[in-house]
């Protein structure tokens, strides 16, 4: 299944979603069921923005983008994690004033919603698992178990409620216990996110060792200049100069740094890589270049 139809199927589980929680929440009186409903909005709007986000790094490079869209997914990523972070203060905010002034809650409405919705939350999340190591199916994947946490946290608080016959003030306390775990994951995606757009080394990957089995390919003396990066969660960039031994020529030099391109692409990953060739008597300084092409 394809990224883009699981997007669409995650939206339109949480359209359904949203709609019933709204209802039964106010009807109930209910922080938790708000609160997941409001998580539930913002699914709506983030798996729509991701499902865009998709689409658009899809389109082919061009003059102006000559590197494509790639970024797209991680600045969707991005924006969803602060999204996580907005809806999140809001909901601290309106617990601590439930705790202060306490509010009757109907467990007998509360307990079957927040199960429908702990259901359809985790069959979302179900959905967009399988690639969870790109950032902005990640991003999405984290509003679905947020929200399938949240639907948990208020289901076993209704039940409580209802066993105890008055424990009110346990909704709005498992919604802040609940926000400050979302709100964790919300800052570890906005890192990660962060690190990319900041042309971070990618995760996983020590420039060291990539020097080092670069100077292991038969022909190549030395490396500087080593640069690597990230477009997304999947496309990785390099750049270097590489010092070739002895006094190759010109389609010698090309030979030996196509080799390199095909250790790094094999070993490391890159799909993308700019490797600049240089003779090994000569040293590039201020005032001279030392490339071959």
């Amino acid at each position: 299944m394809t990224r883009s139809r699981r997007l669409q199927y995650a939206l339109g589980l949480n359209l359904a979603l949203v709609a019933v929680q709204a209802i039964f929440g106010v009807v109930a009186h209910s922080l938790g069921l708000l609160a997941d409903a409001g998580h539930n909005l913002v699914d709506v709007a983030a798996v729509a923005l991701s499902l865009f986000a998709v689409r658009l790094a899809a389109r082919p490079a061009n003059e102006r983008r000559t590197f494509g869209y790639h970024r797209s997914t991680v600045l969707a990523a991005q924006v969803n994690g602060i999204a996580i972070l907005a809806v999140t203060a809001l909901i601290m905010y309106e617990a601590v004033r439930r705790l202060i002034h306490p509010t009757v809650v109907h467990p007998g409405i509360v307990i079957p919603v927040a199960a429908g919705a702990l259901v359809v939350n985790l069959l979302a999340a179900l959905v967009l698992h399988e690639h969870e190591h790109d950032l902005n199916m990640r991003s999405a994947l984290l509003h679905m178990v947020a929200d399938a946490v949240t639907s948990a946290g208020v289901m076993v608080a209704g039940i409580v409620i209802a066993i105890s016959g008055g424990t009110y003030w346990l909704d709005p306390l498992v919604s802040m216990l609940i926000g400050v775990v979302i709100a964790v994951q919300a800052f570890k995606l906005l890192g990660d996110t962060t690190a990319v757009l900041l042309e971070g080394t990618p995760d996983g990957i020590d420039p060291t060792l990539i020097a080092q089995a670069m100077v292991a390919v038969d022909g190549i003396d030395s490396v500087h200049d080593l640069h690597t990066w990230s477009l997304s969660s999947e496309v990785r960039a390099l750049s270097a100069h590489v010092v070739l031994t002895g006094a190759p020529t010109l389609i010698e030099a090309q030979e030996r740094t196509d080799k390199v391109r095909r250790m790094l692409s094999a070993e490391f990953g890159f799909s993308h890589t700019t490797l600049e060739p240089e003779a090994a008597h000569c040293r590039p300084t201020h005032d001279r270049d030392c490339t071959m092409d």
